[in-house]
């Protein structure tokens, strides 16, 4: 998946020289935490957070503060120089920049434009649907052996079953390089028939782990 498909087009930012008031005014309006900051030719010189800005106005207990610090420009708190992606980069690979960097929102510049922001609310909601979690359904976890054509084959069992998979995952074992652990995420209430076909083809069923097969 590809950065242009969750990226913000409607960016927000501003120059330089705009007042940190200014920056203030836009985040309370616009609901935003990071304001890019872009010089005449809209190329990201650096970027300033919500924090930022309360960090640099005045205290409330101080009177007649904020005619004198809210008049600073923004470019003496602003944050730089700024890691930015570009929107034919993968969203898997740069989840990787917000987990290193600790960011909250990266810039993303094609042609050394600001073209869109991401943040970590549009990674979040991306991970929801790539997990499936906002489908109604149930989800199953299986230990396969890890060995080439382990996933067409369990999948055939939910075939079997006409249930539409709304997403699989795929994790490491622990620490043992010979398994892995299919997770799917079906669009079915009742479970316990491809449960019971699972267990039947002799895949060990991580979750739901908990339920018995009735007895006969």
């Amino acid at each position: 998946m590809l950065v242009e498909t969750i990226m913000n087009r409607d960016v927000v930012s501003l120059s330089p020289t705009a007042t940190i008031e200014e920056a203030l005014k836009l985040l309370k309006k616009h609901r935003i935490r990071h304001i890019p900051i872009v010089d005449e030719e809209n190329q990201v010189i650096g970027i300033v957070s919500d924090r930022d800005v309360r960090d640099a106005s005045p205290s409330i207990f101080i009177k007649d503060g904020e005619s004198q610090e809210l008049q600073n420009e923004i470019q003496t708190i602003m944050s730089q120089p700024v890691v930015t992606v570009h929107p034919m980069d993968f969203v898997e690979e740069i989840a990787r920049i917000f987990y290193d960097k600790e960011f909250a929102c990266v810039p993303v510049v094609s042609n050394n434009k600001l073209v869109g922001v991401v943040t970590e609310k549009h990674m979040l909601h991306k991970l929801i649907q790539l997990t499936g979690t906002h489908v109604k359904g149930s989800q199953i976890e299986v230990k396969v052996p890890h060995r080439p054509g382990i996933l067409p084959e369990v999948a055939q069992i939910f075939g079997n079953h006409n249930v539409n998979i709304a997403s699989v995952l795929i994790y490491p074992y622990n620490d043992d390089p010979h398994y892995k652990v299919l997770v799917f995420r079906v669009q079915t209430m009742n479970p316990m028939p491809i449960i019971k076909d699972i267990r039947d083809a002799g895949f060990p069923l991580l979750w739901p782990n908990n339920i018995m097969e009735p007895k006969l």
